[in-house]
């Protein structure tokens, strides 16, 4: 096992990684920029190092500092987080050239997964059901216009690269092609540096679902049962649960068991998250994350398995300690996701935190690393905390959400808090009536 281990991310994400490393007893060297001097996991780390200024194209992307860190540190593995390099298949060769341990999975698998169109060729060919779509990049719009015509309007337009909603144009019809891959290929270049799309049937109102899965080296893989993580805004996830309260025992057994064949074939080691659309009692799949999730909690609610501790051992070489039988379904989880937004209208709202009181009692988890007197710098991603509630059952967690939002106060930014009050009010919320369109849709109803 490490000894000690680098993280090379910041916030909540960094803070969960220090805990799992404490409770196995490995040392833990946190890296920085000159924006996150006082972040929590830096102050609560053995060591730490300022690897560059905020931007963090100058530190948390700044792959020869990160490397320099580890080796002045006698670090011996690094992991990633979440975003940043996480899902960089560069970074990740490069850590293991230079005699560490990458925690995640294999640079091969990062760089398959990390290229939308290869994920989707690779996905059909392990047995995956798949959007219907183009066979790969379309480079020329009559070839497109084609393409569309056959897989019949609406038509997504998708960048191969890059996730997170960038790159992403639905056309009505051939008059909107034209723009939308326009729009898609200068939006992906700018944000990806690859202006590379593809194109996708645009499903009306289908729900996002994922199954988590863990791999060890040796060819063992099981999967921890699925999240729903429909309710989004511009395709960035705010609330998610788990189990899904549209899938049966049965639709949940047998896409898990497709995934976890899928997983073995591809050889895949560390945890992972294989997404699906799925609308009218079919599943259709998306894509892969190959990393830990923002919303891993919600599975570790539910099973009672620590998904940072069990990625840290397969990384070491350890052989999963249960099998598929071995694991239990308890109960139902919710987060959402508090970011320093303004609910109305989500502006950043970065700043000093002046008072934070975290809510508590029995099935209540929050995974923040923001404090009284800490400034939320304007650099970075606006997540500050992570709710999260566990009931017996989905009605109990729900009431158990609304006291714990009720409880939640952070004063000097605003949050988002108050719009997850709203939506855990919601009919449709309440009733699990909802789909990917469903937020954006109350957003403007309510907003207006």
């Amino acid at each position: 096992m490490f000894k000690k281990i680098l993280i090379a991310n910041r916030g909540e994400i960094a803070l969960r990684i220090l805990r799992a490393c404490r409770e196995m007893g490995i040392q833990v060297v946190a890296v920085h920029s000159s924006a996150d001097a006082t972040a929590k996991h830096v102050l609560l780390a053995d060591e730490a190092v300022c690897i560059g200024p905020a931007l963090a194209k100058d530190s948390y992307l700044n792959m020869p500092a990160i490397i320099s860190a580890a080796s002045i540190t006698g670090a011996e593995a690094i992991h990633p987080g979440i975003g940043f390099l996480s899902q960089n298949a560069k970074f990740a060769q490069m850590v293991e050239e230079h005699g560490f341990v990458f925690i995640g999975p294999s640079a091969e698998h990062l760089s398959l997964m990390g290229d939308k169109v290869k994920a989707k060729e690779a996905a059909q060919k392990f047995g995956l059901p798949i959007v219907p779509g183009s066979d790969g990049a379309v480079h020329d719009d009559a070839q497109a216009i084609k393409i569309a015509e056959k897989i019949g309007y609406p038509v997504l337009v998708k960048a191969a690269a890059g996730g997170g909603g960038k790159g992403m144009k639905v056309a009505h019809s051939s008059k909107d092609m034209i723009m939308a891959l326009s729009l898609a290929r200068a939006e992906a270049k700018a944000s990806f540096g690859n202006d590379t799309v593809y194109l996708e049937k645009y499903l009306s109102h289908p729900r996002h679902i994922e199954i988590q899965v863990l791999a060890d080296n040796h060819g063992n893989v099981v999967h921890l049962g699925e999240r729903d993580c429909s309710l989004q805004r511009r395709h960035q996830k705010l609330l998610e649960e788990g189990p899904s309260p549209c899938l049966n025992t049965d639709e949940r057994n047998k896409l898990g068991e497709l995934v976890c064949k899928a997983m073995r074939k591809m050889g895949y080691r560390s945890v992972g998250t294989v997404e699906f659309l799925y609308q009218d009692g079919q599943f259709y799949f998306i894509e892969m994350n190959t990393r830990l999730q923002v919303e891993h909690p919600v599975t570790e609610m539910i099973t009672g398995i620590d998904l940072v501790r069990e990625q840290i051992l397969a990384a070491a070489g350890e052989k999963l300690s249960f099998n598929q039988q071995d694991i239990r379904f308890h109960g139902h989880a919710i987060e959402c996701r508090i970011n320093a937004e303004d609910p109305e209208n989500f502006q950043p709202s970065p700043g000093l935190v002046k008072d934070f009181h975290a809510p508590g009692g029995l099935g209540v988890r929050v995974d923040s690393a923001i404090y009284a007197g800490y400034t939320v710098p304007p650099h970075y991603d606006s997540l500050v905390a992570k709710v999260i509630v566990h009931g017996r059952n989905r009605q109990e967690a729900i009431m158990r959400l609304r006291r714990a939002l009720e409880e939640l106060h952070i004063g000097g930014i605003k949050t988002t808090a108050a719009l997850h009050r709203r939506l855990v009010a919601a009919a449709d919320i309440v009733n699990g009536t909802y789909d990917i369109r469903w937020l954006e849709n109350f957003v403007a109803e309510t907003s207006a």
